[in-house]
Protein backbone atom coordinates (compact mmCIF):
# COMPACT_ATOMS: atom_id res chain seq x y z
CA UNK A 1 0.00 0.00 0.00
CA UNK A 2 1.43 3.54 -1.29
CA UNK A 3 2.28 5.69 1.61
CA UNK A 4 1.11 9.61 0.89
CA UNK A 5 4.13 11.91 -0.42
CA UNK A 6 3.57 14.52 2.33
CA UNK A 7 4.94 11.61 4.80
CA UNK A 8 7.84 11.02 2.78
CA UNK A 9 8.79 15.03 2.59
CA UNK A 10 8.27 15.08 6.22
CA UNK A 11 10.81 12.21 7.12
CA UNK A 12 13.29 13.41 4.19
CA UNK A 13 13.16 16.91 5.67
CA UNK A 14 13.75 15.88 9.12
CA UNK A 15 17.12 15.32 10.67
CA UNK A 16 17.16 11.57 10.75
CA UNK A 17 15.31 11.50 6.63
CA UNK A 18 18.96 13.96 5.64
CA UNK A 19 21.26 11.43 7.69
CA UNK A 20 19.71 8.45 5.90
CA UNK A 21 19.21 10.08 2.92
CA UNK A 22 23.45 10.64 2.86
CA UNK A 23 23.89 7.12 3.53
CA UNK A 24 21.39 5.61 0.74
CA UNK A 25 22.68 8.26 -1.89
CA UNK A 26 26.05 7.35 -1.44
CA UNK A 27 25.35 3.72 -1.66
CA UNK A 28 23.13 4.83 -4.62
CA UNK A 29 26.26 6.45 -6.25
CA UNK A 30 28.78 3.28 -5.79
CA UNK A 31 26.35 1.73 -7.77
CA UNK A 32 26.10 3.99 -10.44
CA UNK A 33 29.33 6.11 -10.61
CA UNK A 34 29.20 7.37 -13.99
CA UNK A 35 25.59 8.10 -16.25
CA UNK A 36 27.03 11.08 -18.34
CA UNK A 37 24.88 11.25 -21.31
CA UNK A 38 22.29 8.46 -19.89
CA UNK A 39 18.73 8.93 -19.30
CA UNK A 40 18.18 8.26 -15.69
CA UNK A 41 14.46 7.82 -14.21
CA UNK A 42 13.23 7.53 -10.66
CA UNK A 43 10.09 5.66 -9.81
CA UNK A 44 8.56 5.65 -6.23
CA UNK A 45 9.65 8.35 -3.94
CA UNK A 46 13.06 8.55 -5.82
CA UNK A 47 13.21 12.00 -5.51
CA UNK A 48 15.58 12.76 -2.80
CA UNK A 49 18.27 10.59 -4.38
CA UNK A 50 18.40 12.01 -8.49
CA UNK A 51 19.43 15.76 -7.16
CA UNK A 52 23.29 14.23 -7.78
CA UNK A 53 22.28 13.41 -11.45
CA UNK A 54 21.41 16.62 -12.38
CA UNK A 55 24.07 17.68 -15.08
CA UNK A 56 25.89 14.57 -15.48
CA UNK A 57 22.52 12.36 -16.88
CA UNK A 58 20.91 13.62 -20.62
CA UNK A 59 17.46 13.12 -19.33
CA UNK A 60 16.63 13.16 -15.23
CA UNK A 61 12.56 12.22 -14.19
CA UNK A 62 10.85 10.56 -11.12
CA UNK A 63 7.28 9.38 -11.83
CA UNK A 64 5.19 9.21 -8.59
CA UNK A 65 2.57 6.28 -8.70
CA UNK A 66 -0.98 7.31 -8.78
CA UNK A 67 -2.19 6.43 -5.23
CA UNK A 68 0.99 8.46 -3.81
CA UNK A 69 0.59 11.51 -4.78
CA UNK A 70 2.85 13.90 -6.40
CA UNK A 71 5.23 16.79 -5.51
CA UNK A 72 7.10 19.68 -7.66
CA UNK A 73 10.54 19.14 -7.97
CA UNK A 74 13.15 20.13 -8.58
CA UNK A 75 12.63 23.44 -6.10
CA UNK A 76 12.63 26.19 -7.83
CA UNK A 77 13.25 24.82 -11.26
CA UNK A 78 10.70 23.76 -13.77
CA UNK A 79 9.27 20.62 -12.68
CA UNK A 80 10.35 16.80 -13.82
CA UNK A 81 7.72 14.99 -11.90
CA UNK A 82 4.93 13.40 -13.18
CA UNK A 83 2.05 10.90 -12.07
CA UNK A 84 1.30 7.63 -13.75
CA UNK A 85 0.53 4.08 -12.99
CA UNK A 86 2.92 2.04 -11.36
CA UNK A 87 1.64 -0.40 -14.16
CA UNK A 88 1.99 2.06 -16.92
CA UNK A 89 4.97 4.15 -17.34
CA UNK A 90 4.71 6.71 -19.64
CA UNK A 91 8.19 5.75 -21.63
CA UNK A 92 8.47 4.21 -24.91
CA UNK A 93 10.12 0.63 -24.81
CA UNK A 94 13.97 0.67 -24.09
CA UNK A 95 13.93 4.00 -23.61
CA UNK A 96 15.57 4.44 -20.57
CA UNK A 97 19.23 3.35 -19.17
CA UNK A 98 19.12 4.14 -15.44
CA UNK A 99 15.72 2.96 -13.59
CA UNK A 100 16.01 3.73 -10.02
CA UNK A 101 13.25 2.42 -7.40
CA UNK A 102 13.01 4.03 -4.44
CA UNK A 103 10.19 3.24 -1.52
CA UNK A 104 8.33 1.53 -4.97
CA UNK A 105 9.07 -2.05 -4.32
CA UNK A 106 7.78 -2.89 -0.78
CA UNK A 107 4.63 -0.74 -1.39
CA UNK A 108 3.63 -2.03 -5.01
CA UNK A 109 -0.20 -3.21 -5.18
CA UNK A 110 0.63 -4.87 -8.14
CA UNK A 111 4.25 -5.76 -7.74
CA UNK A 112 5.27 -8.00 -10.48
CA UNK A 113 3.01 -5.69 -13.45
CA UNK A 114 5.44 -2.85 -11.98
CA UNK A 115 8.37 -4.43 -12.74
CA UNK A 116 7.76 -6.38 -16.08
CA UNK A 117 6.58 -2.73 -16.72
CA UNK A 118 10.27 -1.67 -15.80
CA UNK A 119 11.37 -4.68 -18.16
CA UNK A 120 9.74 -2.93 -20.90
CA UNK A 121 11.02 0.43 -20.24
CA UNK A 122 14.74 -0.23 -19.82
CA UNK A 123 17.23 -0.50 -22.48
CA UNK A 124 19.08 -3.67 -23.60
CA UNK A 125 22.10 -2.36 -21.47
CA UNK A 126 20.01 -0.87 -19.20
CA UNK A 127 20.17 -1.41 -15.57
CA UNK A 128 17.78 -1.49 -12.61
CA UNK A 129 18.58 -0.35 -9.05
CA UNK A 130 15.97 -1.24 -6.41
CA UNK A 131 16.32 0.21 -3.23
CA UNK A 132 14.15 -1.65 -0.69
CA UNK A 133 14.40 -2.16 3.49
CA UNK A 134 15.78 -5.84 4.37
CA UNK A 135 13.84 -7.85 6.69
CA UNK A 136 17.08 -7.95 8.63
CA UNK A 137 17.58 -4.30 9.85
CA UNK A 138 15.72 -2.73 12.22
CA UNK A 139 14.82 -0.20 9.58
CA UNK A 140 11.99 -2.40 8.65
CA UNK A 141 10.51 -3.29 11.99
CA UNK A 142 9.79 1.08 12.78
CA UNK A 143 6.86 2.63 11.69
CA UNK A 144 8.65 5.79 11.84
CA UNK A 145 10.22 6.15 8.87
CA UNK A 146 9.49 4.84 5.47
CA UNK A 147 11.65 2.00 5.60
CA UNK A 148 9.26 0.50 8.23
CA UNK A 149 6.25 0.21 5.77
CA UNK A 150 5.15 -1.95 3.02
CA UNK A 151 6.81 -5.56 2.88
CA UNK A 152 10.64 -5.71 4.05
CA UNK A 153 12.22 -8.44 1.53
CA UNK A 154 15.32 -10.34 1.93
CA UNK A 155 18.38 -10.82 -0.32
CA UNK A 156 16.75 -14.75 -1.47
CA UNK A 157 13.53 -12.94 -2.13
CA UNK A 158 14.62 -10.10 -3.99
CA UNK A 159 16.49 -12.83 -6.32
CA UNK A 160 13.40 -14.44 -6.62
CA UNK A 161 11.18 -11.48 -7.77
CA UNK A 162 14.07 -10.37 -10.73
CA UNK A 163 14.08 -14.08 -11.72
CA UNK A 164 10.25 -14.01 -12.17
CA UNK A 165 10.04 -10.94 -13.67
CA UNK A 166 13.24 -11.49 -16.26
CA UNK A 167 15.80 -9.40 -14.34
CA UNK A 168 19.67 -11.02 -13.64
CA UNK A 169 20.88 -9.55 -10.63
CA UNK A 170 24.17 -7.63 -10.61
CA UNK A 171 24.75 -6.75 -7.33
CA UNK A 172 23.15 -6.71 -3.89
CA UNK A 173 24.62 -4.72 -1.10
CA UNK A 174 23.39 -3.10 2.18
CA UNK A 175 23.63 -0.07 3.83
CA UNK A 176 21.58 1.84 6.74
CA UNK A 177 23.61 0.21 9.63
CA UNK A 178 22.89 3.07 12.16
CA UNK A 179 20.13 2.99 14.34
CA UNK A 180 16.59 4.90 13.06
CA UNK A 181 17.17 7.59 15.74
CA UNK A 182 17.00 10.89 16.26
CA UNK A 183 19.17 11.35 19.17
CA UNK A 184 22.01 13.18 18.29
CA UNK A 185 25.11 11.42 19.12
CA UNK A 186 23.40 8.81 16.95
CA UNK A 187 23.19 10.91 13.78
CA UNK A 188 26.51 12.36 14.36
CA UNK A 189 27.85 8.96 14.67
CA UNK A 190 26.22 7.72 11.20
CA UNK A 191 29.15 6.77 9.07
CA UNK A 192 30.91 4.97 12.16
CA UNK A 193 27.83 3.24 12.14
CA UNK A 194 28.16 2.12 8.58
CA UNK A 195 31.54 1.60 8.58
CA UNK A 196 31.65 -1.08 11.58
CA UNK A 197 28.03 -2.85 10.28
CA UNK A 198 29.36 -3.17 7.25
CA UNK A 199 32.54 -5.02 8.58
CA UNK A 200 31.51 -6.87 11.73
CA UNK A 201 27.49 -7.57 11.17
CA UNK A 202 26.86 -7.17 7.01
CA UNK A 203 24.01 -8.50 6.80
CA UNK A 204 21.73 -6.25 9.39
CA UNK A 205 21.55 -3.33 7.27
CA UNK A 206 18.50 -1.51 7.03
CA UNK A 207 18.15 -1.70 3.11
CA UNK A 208 19.13 -3.66 0.49
CA UNK A 209 20.44 -2.62 -2.61
CA UNK A 210 19.66 -4.53 -5.97
CA UNK A 211 21.15 -3.75 -8.87
CA UNK A 212 19.98 -5.89 -12.14
CA UNK A 213 19.43 -6.16 -15.73
CA UNK A 214 17.04 -7.72 -17.85
CA UNK A 215 17.08 -11.07 -19.29
CA UNK A 216 17.32 -9.68 -23.22
CA UNK A 217 16.99 -13.48 -24.50
CA UNK A 218 13.95 -14.36 -22.52
CA UNK A 219 10.66 -15.05 -24.30
CA UNK A 220 7.88 -12.81 -23.79
CA UNK A 221 4.78 -13.44 -22.94
CA UNK A 222 2.18 -15.29 -25.53
CA UNK A 223 -0.56 -13.14 -23.94
CA UNK A 224 0.34 -9.27 -24.09
CA UNK A 225 -1.56 -7.25 -21.32
CA UNK A 226 -2.84 -3.78 -22.91
CA UNK A 227 -2.18 -0.98 -20.33
CA UNK A 228 -3.19 2.39 -20.71
CA UNK A 229 -0.20 4.77 -20.36
CA UNK A 230 -1.66 7.77 -18.20
CA UNK A 231 0.61 10.60 -17.90
CA UNK A 232 -0.57 12.76 -15.10
CA UNK A 233 1.76 15.94 -14.93
CA UNK A 234 2.21 18.79 -11.95
CA UNK A 235 -0.03 21.32 -13.38
CA UNK A 236 2.94 24.23 -14.75
CA UNK A 237 1.35 27.17 -13.20
CA UNK A 238 -0.05 26.17 -10.01
CA UNK A 239 2.97 26.92 -7.29
CA UNK A 240 3.84 23.90 -4.95
CA UNK A 241 3.38 24.66 -1.40
CA UNK A 242 5.95 24.63 1.06
CA UNK A 243 5.48 21.74 2.83
CA UNK A 244 4.94 19.55 -0.41
CA UNK A 245 8.35 20.06 -1.86
CA UNK A 246 11.45 17.97 -1.99
CA UNK A 247 14.85 19.37 -2.64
Amino acid sequence: MWSDVVDFNQFYRSRLGKAARGIVQAEIRAHWPDVKGMSVVGVGYATPYLKQFDGEASRLLAIMPAHQGVTHWPRGKPNRVALAEETSLPFDDMSIDRLLLVHAVENSEHLRAMMRECWRVLSGQGHLLAVVPSRRGIWSRTERTPFGHGKPYSKAQMERLLSDTLFEPISITRALYMPPSNWNPILKAGPSFEKIGRRWAPRLGGALFVEAHKQVYAATPAHRVPFRRRLMPVPALAAPTASRQEG
